[in-house]
C-alpha cells in the first residue's frame, strides 16, 4: 500500500478494515470515484447492485439481523439520499446496525444550485443514531471508525455518512487506515448492569405470585436466549414475546407462551398478560402493539424492566426495578444470583399454564387451517409452511396480512433470529428485499419471504436482483387484491365504509416468471402444500401466488387494527 490514496479508495479500505463483506447499492454520477475504487482495488467485498436505494437499505437491514454484523447500503446524491432514508429509519428504530453511505455533490459547489443538491446532514440527523457529511478526505478514516462505534455500542442503530464527489479525489494518508475489530459486530463493548440490580430483580420476581416475562427484540440482538432458557426453565416462569422478540426462546419450548399484544396475539395468550401480578419486560420498550395500546399490564401491576437503553425505563410504566445493561450479561448475573440461592425449578407452574392456553389456541387454529374454503384461508397457508419448511429456515414477512398469522401460529423450533419483520414503521415492500440480504448473510438457510400482493407491488423490480444473484428464495404472496390491513380497519372502525383500498388483481406468478422466477398460482387449497414443497425444494428463486381470503372477512389474530 502506498502512502497516498484518494478518498474513494480510503472509503473502500476502511469498509474492508471494519470487516464489511457485502454492500448493497445503486450507482449514480456522484458515485463514480467510489465505484472505480471498488473495481480497481483488490478487496474481499461483494457489491450487490440493486434496483432501488430503499431496497438496498432493506437488504442491508436483513443482512444485519441474521449476522449480527453491520449492514451497509450505498446510493448517490439527491433522490438517492431521500430513497435510502426509509431503510435507515427502520433499522435505527428497530436497533439494528445499518450504515447508509450517500455520495454527494462537490463541496465546492454547495450553495450554487447544482443538480441533486440536498442538505444530507440535516435530512438524516433526526432519524439516525449518528450522522455526518465529510468535508475533508483525511476525515474519512476517523469518521468511519466513529460511525461503526456508534452503530454497534449501547442501543445499536443506523448511521449515515455523506461523501462529496470532490472529497473522493482528495488524498488520504494510508497510515490512518485501521479499525477496531470489536465494532465489526454488535453488541460491541457490552455493559454489565449496576451492582445489586440483578439481585433486586430476582427478589422482585420471587415475591410475585403470577409473574410473566415479556421479551422484545433486545433478547435476540444480545443473543441471550441460552441465559433466558435457563432462567425460564429453573423458575418454570412463562415467557411471552413481542413480534420482534420471537426467537427469544424456541416457540416449542414449554415455557414459551408466544406473541402477546394487538398484532399476532390471541385471546388465549392475552389471558396471561392480563392476569400477571408482575411483568418483566426484557429488551422490550412496552410500546403500543405489545400492550394493545397499554391495555395491559394494568395500572398498579408491578414492573421489572431489563434493557440496555436507560431511556425506556419508566417511559410507559412505573418501574419497580430497572436493570440497565446488556441482556446476556444481565441474565447471566440473574442466574448467578439464583445459583447462590440454590433456586431450582417448579416455582411458578408456567409450563402447565401455557400448555392449557396453547391447546385451546391451536384447537381453534386447526379447525380453520384444515378448511377447504376458497379463497384459501391464511391459516391454511401457515399450516402448510409448518409442514414444509426446514427447522433452520429464515422467514421474512412484510407487516401486512402474513405477519399476524405467522406470529400467532407458526411455532419457531429454534431460538435466535429466524423470523424477521419490520415492526418499527411497518413499510410495505420490506420482505422482498430484506430476504435477499438475509440470504447473503445466511446462505445455508432456506429463506422464505411472505407478503401481500399490495406489498409485492412496492418492490417487485428487485426480483431481477434476486435472479441475478441466483438466490434460492421462495416468495409466498397472500393475494387478495386489496390493501388488506386498511380495509380491515375500515371494516372494524368505520362500519365497513370502504374507500380507495382495492386494486385490480394481477397475475403475480406471470409477473415473477417474466423476471425468471419459477412460479405457481394456487387457488385450490388441496394444491397448496404440494406446490409449497416444490417451491421450497427448487434450487433457484420461486414464487407462489396464493389466492387468499380478504382480511376483513377473516378471523385474524389482531386485537386492534389501529396500532
Amino acid at each position: 500500500m502506498s502512502n497516498q490514496m484518494n478518498g474513494a479508495e480510503a472509503m473502500v479500505r476502511m469498509l474492508e478494515a471494519q470487516g464489511v463483506r457485502h454492500i448493497f447499492g445503486l450507482c449514480g454520477d456522484t458515485t463514480l470515484p467510489f465505484y472505480d475504487a471498488m473495481l480497481r482495488l483488490d478487496h474481499k467485498i461483494t457489491h450487490v447492485l440493486t434496483r432501488d436505494e430503499r431496497c438496498a437499505t432493506y437488504m442491508a437491514d436483513g443482512y444485519s439481523r441474521v449476522t449480527g454484523r453491520v449492514g451497509v447500503a450505498e446510493g448517490p446524491s439527491g433522490g438517492g439520499a431521500t430513497y435510502i432514508l426509509p431503510g435507515l429509519i427502520e433499522a435505527s428504530e428497530s436497533s439494528y446496525a445499518v450504515l447508509g453511505i450517500t455520495t454527494d455533490i462537490s463541496v465546492a459547489s454547495y450553495g450554487k444550485y447544482p443538480l441533486t443538491e440536498v442538505d444530507q446532514k440535516a435530512l438524516m440527523a433526526p432519524l439516525t443514531k449518528w450522522n455526518t457529511v465529510i468535508s475533508r478526505a483525511d476525515h474519512i478514516p476517523r469518521m468511519m471508525r466513529a460511525a461503526f462505534r456508534a452503530m454497534t455500542t449501547g442501543r445499536s442503530g443506523a448511521a449515515h455518512i455523506g461523501l462529496p464527489y470532490d472529497v473522493q479525489y482528495d488524498p488520504v494518508d494510508a497510515a490512518d487506515i485501521w479499525a477496531d475489530p470489536a465494532t465489526a459486530s454488535y453488541p460491541a463493548y457490552p455493559q454489565a448492569p449496576a451492582p445489586g440490580a440483578a439481585q433486586a430483580a430476582v427478589e422482585a420476581m420471587l415475591s410475585a405470585k403470577n409473574p410473566l416475562i415479556v421479551c422484545g427484540g433486545g433478547v435476540v440482538i444480545a443473543q441471550a436466549w441460552e441465559e433466558l432458557d435457563r432462567l425460564a426453565t429453573r423458575l418454570d416462569i412463562p415467557v411471552a414475546t413481542s413480534i420482534s422478540g420471537q426467537g427469544s426462546l424456541a416457540e416449542t419450548h414449554p415455557n414459551c407462551l408466544g406473541v402477546v399484544g394487538s398484532n399476532g396475539g390471541t385471546d388465549e395468550t392475552w389471558e396471561m398478560m392480563e392476569a400477571a401480578d408482575l411483568v418483566v419486560f426484557m429488551g422490550c420498550r412496552a410500546g403500543s402493539t405489545t400492550t394493545a395500546r397499554w391495555e395491559a399490564p394494568k395500572p398498579g401491576t408491578r414492573i421489572v424492566h431489563f434493557d440496555n437503553d436507560p431511556m425506556v425505563m419508566n417511559a410507559n410504566y412505573r418501574t419497580e426495578v430497572a436493570v440497565v445493561g446488556d441482556l446476556r450479561l444481565a441474565l447471566t448475573e440473574v442466574n448467578a444470583v439464583l445459583d447462590a440461592r440454590a433456586q431450582g425449578a417448579d416455582t411458578f407452574g408456567g409450563a402447565a399454564a401455557i400448555a392449557d392456553r396453547k391447546r385451546r389456541k391451536f384447537e381453534a387454529f386447526e379447525v380453520l387451517a384444515r378448511s377447504d374454503q376458497a379463497p384459501i384461508r391464511p391459516e391454511r397457508v401457515i399450516r402448510a409452511l409448518m409442514n414444509t419448511l426446514p427447522e433452520d429456515a429464515t422467514v421474512v414477512s412484510d407487516p401486512g396480512t402474513s405477519c399476524p398469522y405467522f406470529s400467532a401460529y407458526y411455532q419457531l423450533p429454534r431460538p435466535g433470529r429466524h423470523f424477521i419483520t419490520n415492526r418499527a414503521h411497518g413499510a410495505l415492500g420490506y420482505s422482498l428485499s430484506a430476504s435477499l440480504g438475509a440470504w447473503y448473510g445466511r446462505p445455508a438457510s432456506k429463506t422464505v419471504a411472505l407478503m401481500g400482493d399490495g406489498s409485492l407491488g412496492f418492490t417487485v423490480g428487485e426480483l431481477e436482483t434476486v435472479c441475478r444473484s441466483r438466490a434460492p428464495i421462495t416468495y409466498v404472496v397472500f393475494s387478495n387484491a386489496t390493501f388488506g390491513w386498511i380495509k380491515a380497519s375500515q371494516f372494524a372502525d368505520k362500519d365497513a365504509r370502504y374507500y380507495n383500498v382495492d386494486f385490480n388483481r394481477t397475475d403475480n406468478a406471470a409477473i415473477a416468471a417474466a423476471y425468471g422466477v419459477k412460479s405457481w398460482r394456487v387457488e385450490d387449497p388441496a394444491d397448496l402444500e404440494r406446490v409449497l414443497a416444490e417451491a421450497i425444494a427448487h434450487d433457484g428463486p420461486t414464487l407462489v401466488d396464493v389466492i387468499t381470503q380478504p382480511l376483513e372477512e377473516s378471523n385474524a389474530p389482531v386485537r386492534r387494527w389501529m396500532g
